[in-house]
């Protein structure tokens, strides 16, 4: 209970509680919508608990521009030139995607009126995008240099030759090189969680910013499921501070 307790009381605890339910109210909504047509009062509670969710969420990052600003500050100091490169972009970008959101909230509570929503939408849209890029490349990068460095170990090169001598089959149906890979792959992954989970957290994310930019068009439903599961994630390395990605 103290844990979750200390959890709540973080702003950023709040916004992933929050989000996981904006989530998992848009997803419920579309199968809904699916499948019946005589649920209209408990889809319509559901698109307003969404939108209060969506609202609230809107509150809570309004100081998060200042945030992201002090840890591009940060990553700018990093000694690998990649790892800078990568994470003071995306900092950056979510700084601009910040500065958007909040317009956006000021419009809508009525301080601001002569704004273009839709053009301001679709730039916070773009800058979130090319954060997560930037992050996905950053993980990439990470998954690199750890398949690397698993690579180099006796003990590991010892038992990939024991798994592609005692499963002869797998070479009849996929490329050997392949299949080294991906015991390599998922080996790297497993022993690095944090590194697996902010790859898989960060690839859901960019569902959004691809539907709603025009990119890759999907539906309410793929974008519910995969907002709902990075905010899972979220939830899970906020509250387990060791799965959380370093730096």
């Amino acid at each position: 209970m103290e844990a979750v307790v200390k959890f709540t009381n973080q702003s950023q605890g709040r916004d992933r509680v929050f989000r996981a339910t904006q989530y998992a109210c848009a997803l419920s909504i579309y199968l809904l919508q699916k499948k019946s047509s005589e649920r209209k009062d408990l889809v319509a509670k559901l698109k307003s608990l969404e939108a209060t969710m969506s609202a609230g969420r809107k509150l809570f990052r309004l100081g998060n521009t200042l945030n992201s600003i002090e840890a591009a500050k940060r990553t700018m100091q990093l000694s690998d030139p990649v790892l800078c490169l990568c994470l003071t972009v995306a900092n950056i970008n979510r700084a601009l995607y910040f500065i958007c959101d909040n317009v956006l909230w000021a419009r809508s509570v009525g301080l601001i009126r002569d704004i273009d929503k839709e053009h301001w939408s679709l730039n916070a849209s773009r800058c979130y995008f090319f954060s997560l890029v930037m992050n996905l490349s950053r993980d990439v990068y990470e998954i690199i240099q750890l398949m690397v460095q698993k690579a180099r170990e006796e003990h590991f090169r010892q038992k990939m030759d024991q798994h592609l001598s005692e499963n002869p089959e797998v070479a009849e149906v996929v490329i050997p090189q392949l299949d080294a890979f991906l015991f390599l792959l998922l080996k790297s992954l497993k022993s690095h969680p944090a590194v697996a989970l902010d790859t898989l957290k960060n690839t859901c994310d960019l569902f959004i910013p691809l539907d709603r930019l025009g990119i890759y068009k999907s539906n309410a439903g793929v974008v519910g499921f995969c907002g709902l599961i990075s905010s899972l994630i979220g939830i899970v390395t906020l509250a387990q501070p060791k799965l959380k990605i370093k730096p």
